[in-house]
């Protein structure tokens, strides 16, 4: 594989709430959120784990057959359409691999049972937890790390996140992922409408690459969905306009949305802003 880039995103999960096998919505996928970052060493960054993980999984596990993983997952929040691929992803069943899970911290207090000091861990555990699944995160037998970040760039080498908040019931963050001048903001599940986080979006995403948008639901949509967390497709080309980025992908479609529906939204966003794309499940882009 040529490793003359200084970032490759590829999309494994786009669509949002629940996964949609329908044949319909195939073309641009139906899996839940997951997108993968990686760095021309091969380093792999994962962000979100719905269903779309574990094709991921599988796929990486087919790519290094004989070298151990070293993995390193970026949640933005914990509604089930970002986790729950975590107990399909093959990786975690082998003790040679390491998955280290990353959040931002939750408030003191928050999601923790009696003597737990880690939320993250014990979220992910709960999910896995009798009767919900038959195995526990306890047995997988990959090595598993569970880092609850502050909201500031961490650096892996020369590649920094940028964590930053969102409008989204619950405790909600996107990313900045960048590398070497290449940019790429991963904003799902989020509301506009709050000045604040709204300035928040638009400053981190100044000049991006690639900003990937909640663009759930129509502007007709929205507005019988108003407090549920999802933006529109004439939001994210307002947002993408006003951060004068490079290109826009329009992420987590509306279940409810065949594929000739979305193929339609996507022609009226590029009416607003002209670089856009539809997210689709196995698209990458090189930078």
């Amino acid at each position: 594989m040529d490793n003359d880039f200084r970032l490759r995103m590829t999309f494994w999960g786009v669509r949002g709430s629940t996964p949609t096998p329908q044949i319909e919505h195939l073309n641009y996928g139906g899996n839940t959120c997951c997108i993968e970052v990686r760095l021309p060493n091969n380093d792999v960054f994962i962000f979100d784990a719905g269903t779309g993980v574990r094709d991921l999984g599988d796929s990486l596990l087919e790519e290094f057959s004989n070298q151990n993983l070293d993995l390193k997952v970026f949640l933005t929040h914990f509604h089930w359409d970002h986790i729950q691929g975590i107990p399909f992803f093959q990786p975690l069943y082998q003790p040679e691999n390491t998955v280290v899970f990353h959040s931002v911290a939750f408030p003191e207090g928050q999601h923790r049972s009696s003597g737990s000091k880690n939320g993250l861990e014990e979220t992910l555990r709960l999910q896995m937890a009798d009767p919900y699944f038959p195995i526990s995160l306890e047995s997988l037998t990959a090595r598993k790390e569970f880092k609850e970040i502050d909201p500031e760039p961490i650096k892996f080498g020369k590649l920094t996140i940028t964590p930053f908040p969102l409008n989204h019931p619950g405790q909600t963050y996107g990313y900045r992922i960048e590398s070497e001048g290449a940019v790429i903001v991963y904003a799902t599940d989020l509301e506009h409408g709050h000045a604040k986080l709204d300035k928040v979006l638009r400053d981190i995403s100044q000049n991006a690459d690639l900003l990937i948008y909640d663009s759930q639901f129509t502007p007709e949509d929205y507005k019988k969905h108003k407090g549920w967390g999802h933006s529109t497709w004439l939001e994210a080309c307002r947002a993408a306009n006003d951060a004068h980025v490079k290109q826009l992908a329009l992420f987590h479609h509306f279940p409810s949305y065949d594929d000739g529906r979305f193929y339609k939204i996507v022609q009226q966003a590029r009416g607003e802003f002209e670089n856009t794309i539809g997210a689709q499940e196995g698209w990458s882009l090189t930078l």
